[in-house]
């Protein structure tokens, strides 16, 4: 991602002495997205582009974008949107923001990460599992819309058949996807196609590692849990 465990803890240290002014000093024309957009660029080494916005008016949700029937209201970028790129500066992310004010941050896969995506139930209950095993695992965002994504490293998608296979999922139904290059996921806390904002189940944080797990290594458990999601369990029989 283009940056060292010193530049993460100097990065942090300005964005505490932002959230954290000095007595009597009054700080001007910072908007908080463009905080959070520094701390994507800085801090973790993503880029990331201005979105639309979606509104639900009258059981319909209607694009900012102003496509009649957008395929994806509220989750795709401006357009002619300019992105941010990685390691942009508090300063230069806040400039690059105030262009377009009041956009939805997207964050795009296909670079510093792929997404692994299931339900959020499947997700949740993954996370655990992932954990309690000790295998490494990434960010993880939640959707309004039912949806987790787990970051991993990037290639995912163009090795998932390949990986499916491996693993013995590639002939079972799965509510799993993989999101790759020309894809873009919803970075907390933006809204979601108008129905409310994403946010972390599992945050970033230099405590843990900065890159992405390789998708190997949590598929299996993904694959699982999407499959206990989808197929319903069988009554125990009876003995006797």
């Amino acid at each position: 991602m283009g940056f060292t465990i010193g530049a993460i803890g100097s990065g942090i240290r300005e964005m505490r002495d932002l959230r954290e002014p000095r007595p009597g000093v009054r700080r001007r024309g910072r908007a908080p997205e463009g905080t959070a957009v520094a701390e994507y660029t800085g801090l973790w080494g993503w880029a990331v582009v201005p979105g639309v916005r979606a509104a639900r008016s009258g059981g319909r949700t209607e694009c900012s974008c102003g496509t009649a029937r957008c395929p994806a209201p509220g989750a795709h970028p401006l357009p002619g949107a300019v992105e941010v790129p990685p390691d942009a500066t508090l300063d230069e992310a806040g400039r690059a923001w105030a262009r377009t004010p009041g956009a939805a941050m997207l964050l795009p896969t296909g670079r510093g990460f792929d997404v692994l995506e299931v339900s959020e139930g499947a997700g949740r209950r993954g996370l655990v599992r992932l954990e309690r095993m000790g295998l490494p695992t990434g960010p993880v965002v939640l959707g309004p819309h039912g949806r987790a994504w787990f970051l991993v490293a990037p290639g995912a998608a163009e090795d998932l058949p390949e990986l499916l296979y491996r693993t013995g999922w590639d002939d079972t139904g799965l509510d799993l996807r993989c999101l790759g290059d020309g894809a873009y996921i919803t970075a907390p806390p933006s809204d979601f196609g108008g129905l409310g904002p994403a946010r972390w189940l599992r945050a970033p944080s230099p405590d843990r590692q900065t890159h992405p797990p390789e998708a190997r290594l949590v598929l299996g458990t993904l694959a699982y849990v999407s499959h206990r999601a989808v197929v319903p369990r069988r009554p125990a029989e009876r003995l006797g």
